[in-house]
């Protein structure tokens, strides 16, 4: 473990993926604790090393293993500019994730959490954020401050809304909602996302698509496969990048005609409607 420690002061980055380490209140003692070094910045070392020979950490690995809690000390990474901590026990992501005023890149994906801290619109380099296979109910609003956000993942959450503040994201391309529990995506927040290229909300309780999305001409991907959709406003001809729409398993009766005029289009996929 030292000599991983060692060479990520000279690389800044760390990768201690898949080692068995645990941080929080578990007793397993066959498990390792996340050495207090991984929150240290160049200030806190210690004198052994060439301070001129060290980098500040700035990719920060910890997937895989068996984190419950990640500490408030993390804010002492300032420089770090991706963060994986998917594949652990988290319930919960500390305030001071707000105080990374550098990073772009955060997976918690594949955790056990209840809630993202209002904080995290304080992290405003934030490009990626992959928070699928939780157990969110619901988004911070300050996630909206987020202006740089351009990939956001939340798949398999019990989501049943999304804040309107998201519609600050206007430089979001790609958003992936399947399997939560919306029952709509505003006309504000779709008229806002011009840049949007992927869509998914498949597996939800959407009863309808926004007229807006007539307005997302790059989007090349929508997937609503099963929702509880039951009409494609005609407004869908401005999505004239298409390429991919799925719609299987809703309750759609009829197809516009304006579907026809979407050249880009090379797969409808409509199976199990009525």
């Amino acid at each position: 473990m030292d000599r991983v420690l060692k060479a990520a002061r000279a690389s800044g980055s760390l990768n201690l993926s898949n080692r068995s380490l645990r941080q929080g209140n578990s007793l397993q003692n066959s498990l390792l604790e996340v050495p207090d070094e991984v929150y240290r910045n160049l200030e806190g070392l210690g004198g052994d090393d060439k301070w001129w020979e060290a980098a500040e950490l700035q990719k920060l690995i910890l997937a895989h293993n068996c984190i419950e809690s990640l500490k408030e000390d993390i804010r002492n990474l300032p420089f770090l500019a991706v963060l994986n901590l998917s594949h652990n026990s988290l319930s919960q992501l500390p305030a001071a994730i707000g105080e990374l005023p550098q990073l772009k890149m955060l997976d918690v994906s594949f955790n056990s959490i209840l809630r993202i801290p209002e904080e995290i619109g304080s992290a405003a380099s934030l490009v990626k954020f992959d928070f699928s296979n939780n157990q969110l109910k619901e988004l911070p609003s300050s996630l909206g401050k987020c202006l740089e956000l351009s990939d956001l993942k939340g798949s398999n959450n019990l989501i049943a809304s999304l804040p309107e503040d998201l519609a600050n994201c206007s430089k979001l391309s790609k958003l992936d909602m399947e399997g939560n529990k919306l029952t709509v995506i505003s006309e504000n927040l779709v008229s806002s996302w011009t840049m949007l290229t992927e869509l998914n909300a498949s597996k939800n309780l959407l009863n309808g698509i926004p007229v807006s999305i007539g307005g997302l001409s790059r989007l090349i991907r929508l997937d609503l496969h099963q929702n509880r959709i039951s009409s494609i406003p005609s407004s869908i001809i401005g999505c004239h990048s298409l390429m991919e729409f799925y719609l299987g398993n809703n309750n759609i009766s009829t197809i516009p005609v304006e579907i026809g005029a979407l050249s880009r289009l090379g797969t409808l996929d409509l199976h199990s409607n009525q």
